[in-house]
């Protein structure tokens, strides 16, 4: 079985389509993969990834690139608070907000703990989507290392959260009721619709610029005019203009039409 044939079969299993991925990088990847696990080829693992459950949840788990932490990037997150927060909240209404590719949850429950500075905590509803099942069950258990927490201001760490043993932090069960955790695939689900805002940050980095644009344009689609996407620090969109954004800031681009 040549590489070809092994996406072929990926996607048979598990609906990833490992075409919209930097071939180069992935393959490297999974190639490392086999390797640590003695497999001798693609044949080998793909009949084990078939017969063992565990061994797939390892390999789409491989496959998720789960890089996370709360507050990453802290001038982007002040920017958020202090000038498209206020904007989005004039309207009155309840927020519509999805947190895309949210990993193991730092991510929609950092905005939760910012968003309860300004409204009562049962008004704030945040869907968090990722392809991958097992990191939306470590975001549901809501439990987290010292490291992930290192930048997150103390005045949520001190509000938020119980430490549990020595170096691990629980998250408390009033944020974690902000959030609503849901499987999703970027480049195969429906979207939802009708979001004032979405963030989708550090992710997109690892996929073609095929398939980038046509994230984006699901984005612009899913957003309310007026709404705005939040991106990452390394994933700047050139083309916004055609894809009917303007860029409000560095990392924030709102729907115009």
């Amino acid at each position: 079985m040549n590489y070809e044939q092994f996406k072929t079969q990926v996607f048979s299993l598990t609906k990833i389509d490992l075409n919209a991925y930097k071939e180069r990088q992935m393959k490297r990847r999974i190639d490392s993969l086999i390797s640590k696990n003695k497999f001798s080829g693609y044949d080998d693992y793909v009949a084990a990834i078939k017969k063992d459950a565990n061994l797939l949840e390892e390999f789409i788990n491989y496959l998720t690139i789960n890089v996370s932490e709360f507050y990453r990037n802290p001038e982007q997150w002040r920017v958020l608070e202090s000038e498209i927060l206020p904007v989005l909240m004039k309207s009155g209404g309840r927020l519509k907000i999805w947190s895309a590719a949210c990993s193991t949850g730092d991510e929609p429950y950092t905005l939760a703990m910012v968003l309860g500075k300004y409204m009562p905590l049962s008004s704030i509803s945040i869907m968090a989507t990722d392809i991958d099942k097992q990191v939306l069950e470590k975001a549901q258990v809501g439990l987290y290392t010292q490291k992930s927490l290192a930048g997150l201001p103390k005045e949520y760490v001190s509000k938020y959260f119980t430490l549990v043993g020595n170096s691990a932090f629980q998250i408390s069960n009033e944020i974690k009721k902000c959030v609503q955790f849901k499987q999703h695939n970027l480049l195969k689900d429906t979207y939802p619709t009708n979001f004032d805002l979405i963030l989708c940050r550090n992710v997109l980095i690892y996929f073609t610029e095929e398939a980038k644009e046509e994230i984006y344009r699901k984005f612009n689609a899913t957003l309310r005019v007026g709404g705005y996407l939040f991106v990452g620090s390394t994933e700047q969109i050139i083309k916004y203009r055609e894809l009917n954004y303007e860029s409000y800031k560095s990392f924030f681009y709102k729907k115009i039409r």
